[in-house]
């Protein structure tokens, strides 16, 4: 077999399922329920005076 079906058979296949889990586990990394305190203070930044970093 060549490098480009090789590749193309592995993407099709377990690339796909890597791209779906990775996926998955960031949305619920994000939507866990500890995660809105830290979002709200990533929010602040743009906000804050420089000065007082």
């Amino acid at each position: 077999m060549e490098t480009y079906s090789i590749m193309r058979q592995f993407a099709d296949s377990w690339g796909l399922l890597g791209m779906v889990l990775f996926f998955v586990i960031a949305v619920a990394w994000t939507l866990r329920p500890g995660s809105k305190t830290g979002a709200n203070e990533a929010a602040q930044i743009p906000l804050q005076d420089d000065r007082e970093l």
